[in-house]
Order: C-alpha cells, then structure tokens, then sequence
C-alpha cells in the first residue's frame, strides 16, 4: 500500500506533491527571513501563488483548446485539485516552526528543515519505485534522483550562508 503522506489518488496529485516539496525546499534555501516564521509564511504564499498559476494556466488552456469557456463543473474541478503542491510541504514547515520554538536559531533550523524535505523527497522516490513495480536497484536510483533534488537544495543553502 503506497504511502499517503506522498502518493495521492491521482497521478496529478503525487505530482503535485513532489513538485510542492522541491518549491518549498528552494523558498526556504533563498530565503532570507529573519524568522522561521516569515520563512514558512514565504513558503505558504509561494506555493499558493504556484497553485493558483498552474490552475489558471489549466483554464485558460482549456478554453484555447475546446474552443468555449470551460463549464462550471470544469472550473470547480481545478479549483478543487492540485493542493498537494501546498499540502505536502506542512512536515518540514512544521519542523521549521517547531524548532524556532524551541529556540534553534534560523540557519540549522532551515537545515533541518531542508533535511526532512530531502528525506520526504527521497521516500517519495522509494514510494514511486512501489507502485511502479520496480526493482530493488530501479527503486534505489529512483530515491537517489528524488532525493538529490533535496540535496542540491542543502547544498545552495550552505552556499548562500
């Protein structure tokens, strides 16, 4: 059974969602808030600026390629679908925020953050290899790629400190 904190109903949906944790994991590798929480508030508006984007760039394509304005059921339908690209990030925006809580000052705590980004990236790389029936060494290069996403992440934010 794939794991549902990565891999949604639809092929849209774990897209969305893997696409959500390499945005977010870039917002927090920019940014340069000075606090976890305005880190996380950046984030949260990114994505949901990339969420509304991709659901208008859907409806105007939509209406370029049928002809006609799409029906109300075809509005509702994207505006409906597509929040993984929000969803997927709370665990490493909760481990930002948790951790500011807690007093760990703002780099290490982007770090880690990063890292359990990174981690999510690469499970989702395992997971995909699962529901693609591939083997033990496919699912492995499949978490490696998953995962370096995360790790180029890690890595231009140690460059940016």
């Amino acid at each position: 059974m794939p794991n549902r904190l990565l891999l949604r109903e639809t092929e849209e949906g774990t897209a969305a969602g893997i696409y959500g944790l390499i945005v977010s994991g870039a917002v927090m590798a920019t940014s340069h808030a000075h606090s976890a929480l305005a880190t996380a508030l950046a984030v949260l508006v990114t994505l949901a600026v990339y969420w509304s984007a991709e659901r208008y760039a859907r409806l105007v394509a939509e209406r370029i390629h049928d002809g006609h304005r799409p029906a109300w059921p075809v509005v509702r339908r994207q505006l409906s679908t597509g929040w993984e690209i929000v969803t997927a990030s709370a665990l490493p925006l909760a481990v930002l925020v948790v951790l500011e809580l807690f007093g760990v000052e703002q780099f290490p705590a982007v770090l880690l953050a990063l890292a359990c980004n990174t981690a999510l990236l690469s499970l989702a790389g395992w997971e995909v290899g699962r529901s693609g029936r591939l083997s033990t060494a496919e699912r492995l290069v499949s978490t490696a790629v998953a995962g370096s996403f995360g790790v180029a992440l890690v890595a231009l934010k140690a460059a940016l400190h």
